[in-house]
């Protein structure tokens, strides 16, 4: 069972402020939303809420970095990224300044519908030059990312985690290290973000069966892998890449892009097609999407040239896998 921490960002974003003095948090009336209260309440005259005025906001941001300060803005991701983007871009991106963006609910997390649901903002993000792009995907991250990006001279966005959040890692977050949790030279999953938790169980009851099968945690999508996380990739033969964002623009575009200049294993993608999602809970969200646990089980058997069969299994699917297979068993 792994530990939950409440709140990790919320501590970690005050003791943050009290080592270093040129910090500023700026909010939208998000504040208590996205764990920033504890941070207004301890430095009061370092925190700024500027309201509902995402551009104006961004653009407050460029003033504030361009002062010397480091300037935080914590907010939904749909409200980090996508509403304020034309300014994050000629503000913030192309001045390359240090501002750190923090967009909470990202993806299928939040309930909220497409208003609200970000699960395009790696895509917008990463196509920004200067920008780096991280996920966190446990606890520790939120503890620690703050200070692993605090010298990094340019802009950063980091899709984040609140409230109850569980602890997977104990080495602290550091830009463009993945993490492998399971080695594995045959068939190797690639995951971000929150749905880490689900495929570490996942991956772990079958690896009785499948001892080849690998795992790595992927924290930095932008500039994406390290030797690491390359080497692993080209001794695979199937490599599937499981994301909470649409498959076109966030960790599958990533990986697809190194396969196109050294290639290597089939690709086989988990995450949101291309379409616009609707609200609801977040593990009915998972299972609509097809990228729950279930959907990974079964891409692990197709890969290894087996079938996971029951009545729910979307038979299409079944009949590209039986293709795939007969193509890779081979190699396996």
């Amino acid at each position: 069972m792994n530990k939950i921490i409440v709140k990790p960002f919320a501590s970690a974003l005050v003791k943050h402020g009290t080592v270093h003095k040129n910090v500023v948090v700026v909010t939208n009336d998000l504040t208590a939303s996205c764990e920033a209260d504890e941070f207004a309440s301890t430095f009061p005259d370092r925190f700024i809420s500027a309201g509902m005025a995402e551009q104006g906001l961004v653009l407050a941001l460029s003033g504030l970095a361009r002062e010397g300060l480091i300037p935080i803005f914590p907010s939904f991701a749909v409200f980090t990224t996508r509403r304020p983007y034309e300014q994050i871009a000629l503000t913030i991106a192309y001045p390359n300044l240090p501002v750190r963006l923090f967009g909470f609910l990202p993806g299928l997390t939040t309930p909220g519908g497409v208003s609200h649901q970000a699960i395009d903002d790696i895509g917008l993000m990463k196509q920004l030059p200067n920008m780096t792009v991280i996920e966190a995907a446990d606890a520790t991250d939120m503890e620690t990312v703050i200070d692993g990006v605090f010298d990094m001279p340019g802009p950063v966005y980091m899709r984040s985690l609140r409230g109850m959040v569980p602890r997977l890692f104990k080495e602290p977050f550091e830009v463009g290290k993945s993490r492998e949790i399971f080695a594995g030279d045959r068939v190797l999953v690639l995951v971000t973000g929150a749905l880490t938790a689900m495929a570490i169980e996942t991956v772990e009851s079958l690896r009785a069966e499948f001892n080849d099968l690998g795992l790595i945690c992927i924290n930095t999508l932008k500039p994406f892998g390290d030797q690491a996380l390359f080497a692993a990739i080209a001794k695979a033969k199937v490599v599937i890449t499981l994301e909470n964002h649409l498959v076109e623009s966030g960790l599958a575009s990533a990986t697809a892009m190194r396969l196109a200049k050294f290639p290597g294993p089939t690709l086989v993608t988990i995450g949101i097609q291309d379409t616009f999602t609707h609200g609801g809970s977040y593990e009915y969200l998972l299972k609509y999407y097809a990228i729950d646990a279930n959907r990974l089980k079964k891409e692990i058997f197709y890969a290894y040239g087996k079938f996971l069969a029951s009545k729910d299994d979307d038979w299409d699917l079944l009949a590209k896998r039986i293709e795939l297979n007969a193509n890779v068993a081979e190699g396996l």
